[in-house]
């Protein structure tokens, strides 16, 4: 089967379960799926029911598609996302993006867990991604073009401005602090050395993390926008750096996540 006739099974299995016309896509990184939970209505089938849709390994991701009503919207979220690391390729990474694309989905919004390299970013912060650097051994583009757009997508804003203007206005009014920067993508799973945040940081990175930007591109190509956080769960700053596990990156994530989920229901309810 082609990879068009998967997507277009599984859109169809999906509309199947009542899953129709949803406006949003969330996809929920490590220890932040909390925002799934305030969906009404709620459509949610366990990612084992899905063809085509990969399995989620990796503690902190639960697995599980939900369909309902945020914010009087129709949103479609992803709890627990697919690893370049797991063992899948680029192309089942990306799968649920394709999928949104065909559903309908025209606005992504993506979260992630990610080492701060910056020396103003304490652990705990929020940082809306206004750019990435793909440092994955692999694009997600590779191989014969998909026709949801071009061969060659621009990426002078794979997120959007005028979401990221939004957020920053709302984190404004809440009293939320947000920091900005750019994340940079790698394979993992091993989380980095003092030398590799030494080295992304001097490349321009602000955050590190294993995730997200294969999903941006792609989502990029399929015409969606993009809004991105970063909740920054540990620090890759000389003389900050200490030895870090996925215990400790869960526990800063779940602290974090009131503050990235208020932000995100009152964008989806202002946009």
């Amino acid at each position: 089967m082609t990879l068009l006739a998967k997507i277009n099974e599984t859109a169809a299995f999906l509309k199947g379960k009542g899953m129709e016309a949803p406006e949003f896509g969330l996809i929920l990184g490590s220890g932040l799926g909390e925002l799934a939970e305030e969906i009404e209505n709620a459509v949610v089938v366990d990612y084992s029911e899905i063809p085509n849709w990969g399995r989620s390994t990796v503690v902190g991701h639960a697995g599980k598609l939900v369909y309902g009503d945020l914010a009087g919207r129709k949103v479609l979220a992803l709890q627990g996302r697919f690893h370049f690391y797991e063992g899948y390729s680029m192309k089942e990474v990306t799968f649920p993006v394709r999928v949104m694309r065909e559903l309908g989905i025209k606005t992504l919004f993506v979260s992630n867990a990610a080492g701060g390299t910056n020396a103003d970013f304490e652990i705990g912060d929020l940082m809306i991604i206004r750019d990435h650097i793909n440092f994955f051994p692999e694009h997600p583009l590779h191989g014969k073009n998909i026709e949801y757009g071009p061969r060659f997508p621009d990426m002078s804003e794979a997120y959007s401005k005028e979401l990221i203007d939004k957020a920053l206005e709302i984190a404004k009014e809440k009293g939320i602090k947000v920091q900005q920067g750019v994340y940079i993508g790698t394979q993992g799973p091993t989380f980095e050395t003092p030398a590799e945040y030494k080295m992304f940081h001097i490349l321009g990175a602000d955050a590190v993390g294993m995730s997200t930007v294969p999903e941006v591109i792609v989502a990029n190509h399929c015409g969606i926008k993009v809004f991105g956080v970063s909740v920054i769960t540990d620090l890759g700053v000389e003389g900050k750096i200490v030895e870090v596990s996925h215990e400790e990156v869960q526990k800063a994530a779940d602290e974090a996540q009131p503050r990235m989920t208020t932000i995100m229901r009152e964008m989806i309810n202002r946009i």
